[in-house]
């Protein structure tokens, strides 16, 4: 990629292995993106280790004209190569761990002498070992004063990223729009559950104010006792915005409740299938309810007018289907979004 050639954004997309085709490098990079090819803990649908390659080719089949940000193909945002021995990994995985939670769905429980015992341990080991490599890939990229984010794969893999924004040691903020709290210990004995990101987060980020749920619309029991016990968390959920809407709220209002729970500074995690189903049919754990992307947008967009700085961001879940790209069409656009309201914020703070 040659920084130097100026992007046309009237011209044809070009597939030039940067995300949106954007021609540029690393080092000059404001925004840095880092895809992680992984979901071998997704307990239902599998497929969004494919995301980061789909919503790849589907990026340059964008137009860039944004209409809260000015030259907005401008952006210096850079995306680093998706890991084929990631992929590779998690692939091999997937065969264990789908047959391990098979047993499970059959009432199978686990003793000192299961196969799947072992599993369990590779699994746990290589999610320890894929957070702390993206957390001190991450702490690199924040000493060099660039925005990192993660492109998923399952909600799990921004852990790291997330206790790097932490290790920082200012207070920060998370808003996280999603179908489900990710709120469980352990699920299924996999400590870095895709259903648990925000257990822990909680656990192990110290400087976290506030975590923000939006659009939560299937939980367990256990998630909820939580929720109301933790004065940090705060959940939005989908019945209760939709019964607002009903009785004559608006979408603007509610927005203006979402953020004044925020601090100053703000973490955004975007789980897709926190929008309506048929934008995101094939993600991993679909439920009925949710979001138009562009009520999400407004919501990111009056982040950024409220004068609260985006520090990072994820956008995780996102799973192509066998037939066709629709599911890569709307992450990209959603990955756009993001983008942009975090490059208006970083112009208006940094």
């Amino acid at each position: 990629m040659d920084n130097s050639k100026k992007f046309d954004p009237n011209g044809v997309g070009i597939a030039n292995g940067n995300i949106f085709g954007f021609p540029v490098e690393e080092q000059h990079a404001d925004i840095v993106i880092i895809p992680v090819p992984w979901d071998a803990t997704a307990s239902y649908g599998k497929g969004t280790s494919d995301g980061p390659k789909a919503i790849l080719d589907a990026s340059t089949q964008l137009d860039f004209y944004h209409p809260q940000l000015p030259e907005a193909w401008n952006t210096q945002v850079f995306m680093t190569p998706i890991s084929v021995e990631m992929k590779q990994i998690n692939d091999q995985m997937c065969i264990d761990t789908v047959q391990y939670i098979g047993f499970l769905e059959e009432g199978g429980e686990l003793d000192e002498n299961s196969p799947f015992n072992e599993v369990l341990e590779k699994v746990n080991a290589t999610s320890d070992l894929l957070k702390n490599n993206l957390k001190e890939r991450a702490k690199k990229l924040l000493g060099e004063h660039k925005i990192v984010a993660v492109l998923g794969g399952e909600h799990s893999t921004p852990l790291g990223l997330m206790e790097a924004l932490n290790d920082q040691g200012q207070p920060f903020g998370i808003l996280q729009i999603d179908a489900h709290a990710d709120l469980r210990e352990a699920y299924e004995g996999f400590q870095q559950s895709h259903a648990s990101i925000m257990y822990n987060v909680l656990q192990s980020c110290n400087n976290l104010e506030k975590l923000v749920q939006v659009g939560i619309r299937d939980i367990a029991h256990s998630e909820v006792q939580l929720s109301d016990s933790d004065p940090r968390v705060k959940t939005f959920y989908d019945w209760d915005l939709k019964k607002g809407q009903f009785e004559g709220q608006t979408w603007k209002e509610q927005v203006a409740m979402i953020l004044n729970e925020l601090p100053q500074r703000v973490y955004i995690s975007f789980d897709i299938d926190g929008l309506l189903p048929s934008l995101c049919p094939n993600t991993g754990t679909p439920v009925v309810g949710g979001f138009e992307l562009e009520q999400i947008n407004y919501l990111f967009f009056q982040l950024v007018e409220s004068g609260r700085k985006i520090i990072g961001f994820d956008l995780n879940e996102v799973a192509p289907g066998k037939e066709g790209d629709w599911d890569a069409n709307v992450g990209a656009r959603a990955l756009w979004n993001l983008v942009c309201a975090t490059e208006k914020s970083r112009k208006l703070n940094y």
